[in-house]
């Protein structure tokens, strides 16, 4: 369940946020969300669309703000930060500032792994797009099926009592319900929830769809939370806190 900072040592508490959007023209500063949150949880945990536009600018005023917290910060990059072809700076001044970037790793802390992989898109369930048709199709199929082989890949190798999956894009369709219809095939994919269901996790955490809902379960039981900055939040907060 999610909650504030637990009294039990056993358990760990993380935040968790997703699509920051951060611009150049620094309209919104994190200084002291990032500061608050480091009161209130052991790591943060960040969801994809760190920059607005993927650009090095963009992350350097991110790395300004994460300056504040005081807790480990892990993540995901998501498709906006990707936009200008610039990715590897932006990694580069993430990881400057301390973030463990994830794309197919893990980082573990208290006990707990933080697996985290990007994710795509695709669609869910029966609906999901199949590899079949134009070459094109059949490219945007595989990219889908190996962001899901970089997750399970990584899944195997942990060697952790507890693990939380870390995403951009959805695995399930509860958590993008409130989205316009057009677009859902475009904000996840059931190929994530189906590795997800290979392993025990603990929670899963993502961002994307700003108008979708915060909680859900894939179909084999596991937590799932869409952190989007904009997504209503048990915290009354812009983060949700999740305890595992």
């Amino acid at each position: 369940m999610s909650s504030a900072m637990s009294e039990n040592p056993s358990k760990l508490t993380f935040a968790a946020i997703g699509d920051l959007h951060v611009k150049e023209d620094r309209t919104l500063s994190f200084r002291e969300l990032f500061a608050e949150v480091s009161t209130k949880a052991q790591v943060l945990v960040l969801c994809g669309d760190l920059t607005d536009l993927g650009k090095p600018s963009e992350a350097e005023l991110l790395a300004e703000d994460l300056r504040a917290c005081s807790i480990p910060v892990v993540g995901v990059l998501g498709n906006h930060d990707y936009e200008s072809g610039r990715t590897e700076d932006v990694k580069r001044v993430l990881k400057g500032a301390g973030m463990h970037l994830l794309n197919g790793q893990s980082y573990e802390i208290n006990g707990v792994a933080f697996v985290g992989v990007k994710g795509f898109i695709g669609g869910f369930g029966r609906r999901m797009l199949a590899s079949f048709g134009e070459a094109v199709v059949k490219d945007l199929v595989a990219e889908a099926v190996n962001e899901a082989t970089r997750l399970e890949n990584a899944m195997r190798a942990v060697a952790s009592k507890q693990a939380v999956v870390v995403l951009h894009y959805a695995p399930i369709p509860d958590t993008v319900e409130g989205e316009p219809l057009e677009i859902l095939p475009f904000l996840g994919s059931s190929r994530l929830g189906e590795t997800i269901d290979r392993f025990k996790v603990s929670a899963v955490v993502h961002g994307h769809a700003h108008q979708g809902r915060y909680e859900g379960r894939t179909p084999g039981g596991a937590r799932v939370y869409n952190v989007a900055r904009s997504i209503e939040k048990p915290t009354g907060r812009p983060y949700a806190l999740i305890e595992v």
